[in-house]
């Protein structure tokens, strides 16, 4: 009968197969205690290998492990929301909601989702801060960042650490001490089948008492649990065997947990349309706890088939559950394969070159964005979370040294401008208090023009340095100024007596004594340049000054080239007044043309000659030709006089 009944229990697969084990206890019933003992053993070993294989040893596990931390109990609705698009002050605000919560522990996932945003987020605010450090120190420097948001939220996380340490040690007593119960209730109720000469009516009140206390005792640990719920239903099959009960009393008792189980089972139909299929699932091992731990047995005649009708109804809510399990998978790879495509193009990012501040800022436009929508996607298959999580930092890190490296090279280049400029912040401030503006000037408007071509330097000292620079520039030039403004109110009246000799030359008339009215032209010249220069703006009167002497000029007896020469002395002067660089420097240009010029006339005039060489030396066209290039010839040298005159007063 033993190996019978170790057949059986090798078939055990939740109340049916408690059914099939009461039927087989009923045939093999023996009044010996040992007989009793050694079934429970067989039984402890088949249950304890069992490996689950149907939709209803998943909802055992699920019972098994829920009745362990109670989670089954906690039918909290917690809206879903994308912790992503938090900000840090928002996630630090969810956290603290969650933790302070009386059921906290029930939140373990809303929980660490908001952990992993707010660290995703931190990392990427600490690398934004380094890089602004870095970019205003020396590499040398040590980046320190303190958050007030981070220590608050690790002061949050370890409170929630501490409620789930002080919960799991007080959880795994209680565990032990409602194993420690229900062992002994079971011990009871055998206590009881084995001393069944007692009163029925006592021994029913007795076995309702054990019932009761085991049904108000708490969950036990999980790898317990299948293999004493079977033991104390065993026992409580083989109670109403043994006894005897009274028929009427004992179909009640049926009666009445069969329309408790038909409850059930009108429940578990109702569960099969809802629309939240996890939920459905969480209230069906409500359903199934209820079942199995608080009703009692139902006669042979409805035992199978009202079993049957739980399982199936199990079955599908199984098959549903599984179907969306499936969906979610499918969207996870959707997912994944949407983030390695992120991932690519970061990697992408990290290849491309950028010579300039500005590309870099766009590529970093282009690297939030896609930091974005590695965010906003949802989650990977568990298997590959981690390697995805560690490839998108890898990817990112990347992306971080190669935008360092290169703002490394611009700190130093712009702390090389920075020795630069000043430099010639130095340079400006030894010319500040010079007397000699005119040989100054022309420094410093080039120390400003060298300074417009020096790059950025560090963002520290910009600032400083061009108010610097500023101040020292403006101390030079306000003292040009005030030393322009009496400059000034001279040339001025220079002009206004320029302007009245003018009027007294034009009366001028010549004697006709060639060196009497040389002397008397060379005596206007002294006094006018005696007046002294006048205002830039009133340049004009000087050319026509110039103007009346070029026609006294003609109408002295001197040759064309004493002429010209005068003429050309008095203007030289003139520029050699005003001190104007880029007047001298044109006319040098202008004159050393003429000179190209000329000599290019001459050697075409020349080769001219060539093609006449039958030609008789009194013939005309021969005699026009070298008087042109005679005559050209007296220009040239008068052309090379005055760049030799130039050239010496410089």
């Amino acid at each position: 009968m033993l190996e019978e009944l170790n057949d059986n229990l090798h078939q055990a697969d939740g109340q049916e197969n408690v059914d099939q084990i009461e039927n087989v206890t009923i045939d093999s019933q023996n009044d010996s205690e040992e007989t009793v003992s050694n079934s429970n053993e067989i039984e402890a070993i088949t249950i304890e290998n069992q490996t689950p294989t149907s939709a209803q040893d998943e909802i055992d596990n699920h019972l098994a492990e829920s009745s362990e931390d109670g989670s089954i109990l906690a039918d909290l609705d917690i809206p879903t929301k994308d912790y992503e698009n938090l900000s840090l002050e928002e996630l630090v605000d969810e956290l603290s909601t969650f933790v302070g919560h009386e059921n906290a522990l029930h939140f373990k996932i809303q929980i660490e989702d908001i952990k992993r945003a707010f660290l995703n987020h931190y990392h990427h605010l600490i690398e934004e801060k380094r890089t602004a450090f870095y970019a205003e120190n020396d590499a040398s420097a040590e980046f320190e960042y303190h958050s007030p948001l981070k220590v608050k939220f690790d002061h949050l996380l370890d409170t929630y650490r501490q409620k789930r340490n002080a919960n799991f040690n007080n959880i795994q007593n209680q565990l032990k001490a409602n194993l420690s119960k229900r062992t002994e209730l079971i011990e009871e109720l055998k206590s009881l089948i084995a001393n069944n000469d007692s009163n029925i009516s006592d021994m029913f009140k007795k076995f309702n008492d054990i019932r009761e206390r085991w049904k108000n005792t708490g969950a036990i640990p999980k790898d317990k649990y299948n293999l004493v719920w079977n033991n104390f239903h065993f026992h409580v099959d083989r109670f109403y065997e043994i006894v005897h009960l009274d028929r009427e009393i004992r179909d009640a008792d049926f009666k009445n947990n069969l329309e408790q189980k038909l409850e059930i089972i009108e429940k578990a139909k109702a569960l099969v349309n809802l629309p939240d299929v996890t939920k459905a699932f969480r209230e069906l091992q409500l359903l199934h706890r209820i079942w199995k731990e608080e009703i009692g047995p139902v006669d042979k005649e409805h035992r199978e088939k009202i079993w049957h009708d739980f399982s199936e109804i199990t079955k599908q809510l199984h098959d549903k559950r599984e179907a969306l399990a499936s969906q979610f998978k499918e969207k996870e790879q959707e997912n994944l394969n949407q983030k390695n495509a992120v991932i690519s193009k970061i990697n992408d990012l990290c290849q491309e070159k950028c010579s300039s501040h500005a590309d870099w800022q766009n590529q970093i436009v282009k690297l939030e964005a896609l930091r974005e929508d590695f965010f906003k996607l949802g989650r990977v298959p568990s298997e590959v979370s981690e390697t995805t999580w560690t490839n998108f930092k890898n990817a990112v890190r990347n992306f971080n040294a190669n935008k360092n490296a290169f703002y490394k090279d611009i700190k130093n280049e712009q702390h090389h401008n920075l020795e630069l400029k000043l430099a010639l912040i130095e340079k400006a401030k030894s010319f500040v208090n010079t007397e000699d503006f005119d040989a100054t000037t022309p420094i410093m408007k080039q120390i400003q023009e060298d300074w417009k071509k020096i790059g950025h330097v560090p963002r520290k000292q910009s600032d400083e340095i061009w108010d610097t620079f500023k101040k020292t520039c403006n101390a030079y030039f306000d003292r040009l100024h005030e030393s322009r403004k009496e400059e000034i109110a001279v040339e001025v009246e220079a002009f206004e007596k320029k302007k009245e000799y003018l009027e007294t030359l034009r009366t001028f008339e010549l004697v006709g004594d060639h060196k009497t009215d040389l002397d008397a032209i060379k005596a206007h010249i002294a006094t006018w340049k005696e007046m002294g220069k006048v205002p830039q703006n009133r340049r004009h009167i000087e050319g026509k000054f110039n103007k009346i002497l070029d026609a006294l000029f003609e109408k002295l007896s001197l040759s064309k080239k004493d002429s010209e020469m005068m003429k050309f002395n008095n203007r030289l002067e003139q520029l050699s007044e005003g001190n104007d660089q880029r007047a001298i420097a044109n006319e040098q240009i202008f004159i050393r043309r003429k000179i190209d010029e000329l000599k290019h006339e001459i050697n075409q005039l020349e080769n001219n000659i060539g093609f006449f060489s039958n030609a008789k030396g009194n013939n005309p066209l021969i005699k026009e030709v070298q008087k042109n290039i005679e005559k050209h010839k007296e220009e040239l040298q008068l052309w090379k006089d005055k760049l030799k005159k130039l050239n010496n007063s410089i």
